[in-house]
């Protein structure tokens, strides 16, 4: 950022109400294969979702962060810059098929 500014970017949260990421989690929670509590113990998931999440972000010059959400649960954040200049709607292109 410079001068402190953060630049444009556009923001999406996801928080549940759930028993949020366990403390030896969060290191890792966004690293392939990363799996833990009822996750580890029944199977479900294969620890690639947030791993992908995390990839994507990087790959557009984002970042994603994991929080606390307000009464409890988990918050992840996915920053992703946007267009410094505005992009007009009537210069939109259709696609060719």
């Amino acid at each position: 950022a410079v001068g402190g500014r953060e630049p444009p970017c556009a923001v999406l949260e996801v928080s549940d109400r759930g028993p949020g990421v366990p403390e030896e989690l969060r290191g890792r929670v966004f690293e392939r294969f990363a799996r833990g509590g009822g996750d580890a113990a029944t199977g479900a998931g294969s620890g690639l979702g947030l791993a992908i999440v995390r990839a994507v972000a990087d790959a557009h010059g984002g970042s994603v962060s994991l929080g606390e959400a307000e009464g409890g649960g988990a918050r992840f954040t996915l920053r992703v810059p946007t267009a410094t200049a505005p992009v007009e709607a009537d210069s939109a292109q259709p696609v060719a098929r």
